[in-house]
């Protein structure tokens, strides 16, 4: 399997694409909708809602906070998580406009 050559494409293209590889994973999306949900939440909570083993939240959510997605205080030895909302902004503007490109084509391949 050869490399990608990321220096082909764009910077915006590259950036749009390391964003999406953040939500990539399907435990990353269900973390991201818990977040939303409750606005906040200690990391125990996760592993009661998602039903995964404590290190592999703790290795999604440091893939999400290393997006800057999510934000973290630490409280003990409790974790809080939040939603990052400047980074979330910035995601749903860029996805938004990827989306909002699309006009539709009434002859497109059929």
């Amino acid at each position: 399997m050869g490399l990608t050559k990321s220096e082909i494409f764009s910077d915006k293209q590259n950036k749009l694409a390391g964003m999406m590889k953040a939500l990539a994973h399907p435990a990353r999306i269900a973390i991201v909708q818990y977040l939303i949900k409750t606005n906040a939440c200690v990391n125990g909570d996760l592993v009661e809602e998602l039903g995964l083993a404590q290190p592999t939240i703790s290795q999604h959510l440091k893939e999400l906070k290393n997006a800057g997605l999510i934000q973290g205080t630490i409280e003990g030895t409790s974790v809080c998580y939040c939603i990052e909302p400047k980074t979330w902004a910035l995601y749903q503007k860029e996805f938004g406009a990827l989306f909002a490109a699309y006009k539709g084509a009434d002859n497109c391949c059929g």
